[in-house]
């Protein structure tokens, strides 16, 4: 492939280019007709002109990621990565034939993952007519904007234009986008990069309308192809595709994505391809044993970009916010109607802890359309005989922004941060007397206002009148005494909350870094506020910051945080800042460190070690390694509560960590340097939590 090729293809993503020209024509007007007619016409005769076949190497990579928690606040995790080498033939007019001829797989979580067969192969010719995709059974019959029935499917509009300058040449894109005319129907939607002087395809990046969804359960799909000049012919270069699916029936935040990405080279043109060796399907696989034969450099991890591993989805994120705003987000969101079971998390069904004892609970989930949904959750505590539960109403007034209106009466924990999951902390807490959680009563109503996306932020502000009650215990463990609880205040307040979560994203020195924040506080009143000459308010923020970056099969993680209360006259006891525990403070108490300001610093090498391969049936086999995790802690605490355990200062401690069967167990144990004590914890890991 020649090198300015690469160079082209990079410029057209936007990155380099030397010159860019806005548009501001209408849809459908003469001039765009014109452009996306000569393209049609190009695409039925693109290959009259010399090019009768190639061949090709495309080498990729075909990876499952899974993705938790509420609002999925985290990006997601790649749980199977599978390397491909593909040897590609082509023949004109429209034969294919695709043969993978190298594979090798890594199972990072335990999962049994099927894949239909065209995700072993690139897209050629960029889609027929009609577009398919998933063995059909993700995409059928869709018609190809590019095509005379595209013509009558879609709207088109010219939007920018590329001039990119070289020595030998100078190439003019234009940047067309589609729409459908009715998005009731199966469509695109997306935009086409088109040659000014040929009308050849440069690059598309599409989404389609729910209505062309077959899967019930796809949440969105989307594909970017980007072509490179060879030879004179705009031919395969950079692919990338993304399926992201839920339940259609459990309301649970936990999702499924396959991605494939691929890098195409090393053409052959007219070598003379024989019409018999296109006969059957196209895509065809060696051997198994030639499969395993094939001459990979380096390990599979080890090889992995860091957008595949960090789970990087730039460029989807990229076409759907685009088809945004051509089309508005119902026509994208498949528009479930009927009622689904729903949950947070597994631990919604039933947990234990000392307030509650036992408890039970469900929920339900009324789709209404367009965005709209009621959802009625509920638990009952057989010890404290008190049902909790939250309505809320949903809607979607606008492509970016969510509405939701509740009524709620829940127990709201203390912490900043989840010091273990909650099916650990039942367990503890109904065996050994051992409570991670520290909850007061609220019971309120209010209306939260969410934005997706603002410069890569999530944001969801929240209005809310409230009511608090200090919790009494109710039960006992089988062999221990439980902590008492925190002593809240009764009060009354009214409570404005900012939330801030910025996903993981590469960032600076190879890092990968995320946020997330709150800001908090409000007027409140009640028989445990002293007399004063004005209304009692308090403000509070806490900020968590997370840092890893990969150095060989080694990982860095750094995690900082810091929070902050101000009150007049006096700082409600469920608002002060609470450290100690697995999580904020190894090595001392839970929630021994109480203040109104408190921070922590941990740092954590990961190296992995050998270990047993445990066999996991027809989930397959866990690595035979482990991980081995040392780390250092610090958490300061200023002003303490006056149920405070300890007084203001540093506490400092060390410990190690091992996570077993693919990193999903965590045993930990630390040691506190300030008058503290050996602790130990196993748990699954933190990025579960969630779900659990």
């Amino acid at each position: 492939m020649p090198t300015f090729a690469a160079v082209i293809t990079t410029a057209l993503l936007g990155l380099f280019p030397l010159a860019t020209h806005a548009q501001n024509t209408e849809w459908n007007d003469a001039r765009t007709l014109n452009v996306v007619q000569r393209a049609v016409d190009r695409r039925s005769r693109q290959f009259a002109n010399g090019l009768t076949d190639y061949t090709a190497a495309a080498r990729g990579y075909l990876t499952f990621l899974g993705q938790f928690g509420e609002g999925f606040p985290e990006p997601p995790r790649v749980v199977k990565v599978d390397q491909l080498a593909v040897q590609l033939f082509w023949k004109a007019p429209m034969l294919s034939k695709q043969r993978l001829i190298g594979q090798r797989d890594t199972l990072l979580l335990p999962a049994e993952i099927g894949y239909y067969r065209d995700r072993f192969g690139i897209v050629q010719n960029n889609f027929p007519d009609l577009i398919r995709m998933g063995d059909g059974r993700d995409v059928r019959d869709v018609p190809h904007p590019l095509s005379e029935r595209g013509l009558a499917t879609y709207d088109f509009a010219i939007r920018d234009s590329l001039i990119l300058e070289y020595p030998d040449r100078v190439l003019r894109v234009y940047v067309v986008h589609v729409r459908p005319r009715d998005e009731s129907q199966p469509a695109v939607i997306g935009a086409v990069y088109l040659d000014r002087d040929s009308g050849a395809v440069a690059r598309m990046a599409l989404t389609f309308t729910s209505h062309a969804f077959l899967d019930k359960r796809i949440e969105r799909l989307s594909v970017v192809l980007e072509n490179a000049l060879i030879e004179g012919f705009w031919l395969p270069f950079h692919q990338e595709v993304e399926v992201v699916r839920r339940s259609s029936w459990l309301n649970f935040p936990a999702r499924g994505i396959i991605r494939t990405r691929w890098e195409v080279c090393c053409y052959r043109l007219n070598v003379g391809l024989d019409s018999q060796s296109f006969v059957g399907t196209e895509f065809v696989r060696a051997p198994p044993a030639q499969l395993r034969q094939y001459p990979w450099q380096g390990g599979i991890v080890d090889s992995l970009p860091d957008d595949v591993l960090f789970a990087s989805d730039e460029d989807a994120r990229r076409v759907l916010r685009q088809a945004q705003q051509l089309v508005g987000v119902d026509a994208l969101s498949r528009q479930l109607r009927g009622g689904a079971l729903s949950v947070g998390r597994i631990s919604d069904f039933i947990r234990v802890n000392r307030v509650e004892g036992v408890a039970i609970g469900a929920g339900g989930l009324l789709r209404l359309g367009g965005g709209a949904s009621i959802e009625l959750t509920g638990r009952v505590g057989l010890a404290d005989e008190t049902v909790k539960g939250r309505l809320a109403i949903d809607t979607r007034p606008s492509t970016r922004l969510n509405l939701t209106f509740f009524a709620e009466r829940k127990h709201r924990d203390v912490g900043d941060l989840v010091e273990t999951s909650l099916l650990r902390n039942s367990i503890a807490a109904g065996a050994l007397g051992r409570d991670f959680t520290n909850s007061y009563e609220t019971r309120g109503a209010g209306v939260t206002l969410g934005l997706s996306d603002v410069a890569g932020v999530q944001l969801a502000v929240t209005a809310a009148y409230e009511q608090h009650e200090r919790l009494e215990i109710h039960t006992s463990s089988l062999t221990g005494t439980f902590d008492p609880v925190i002593p809240a205040w009764s009060l009354r307040q009214g409570r404005i909350s900012i939330d801030l979560v910025r996903p993981a994203t590469h960032a600076f020195w190879g890092m990968n870094v995320g946020w997330r924040a709150q800001l908090r506080g409000g007027l409140f009143s009640g028989v445990d506020t002293t007399i004063a000459s004005s209304p009692p308010y308090y403000g509070r923020v806490f900020v968590t910051t997370t840092m890893d970056k990969r150095v060989g099969s080694h990982r860095l993680l750094l995690t900082t945080t810091a929070a902050a209360v101000a009150a007049t006259p006096d700082v409600p006891a469920q608002e002060f800042v609470f450290l100690g525990g697995p999580t904020s403070g190894p090595g001392y108490g839970y929630h021994e460190l109480t203040g109104t300001l408190g921070m922590t610093q941990h740092v954590e090498w990961q190296l992995p070690v050998p270990f047993p391969s445990v066999g996991l049936g027809r989930f397959g086999r866990s690595p035979p390694r482990a991980t081995l995790a040392p780390f250092a802690h610090a958490a300061f605490v200023r002003n303490p509560a006056p149920f405070a355990a300890r007084r203001s200062g540093f506490y400092p401690s060390v410990g190690v960590a091992a996570q077993f069967i693919f990193d999903l167990l965590r045993v930990q144990t630390a040691r506190g340097l300030r008058d503290g004590r050996w602790t130990f914890s196993i748990d699954v890991h933190r990025h579960f939590w969630g779900i659990l």
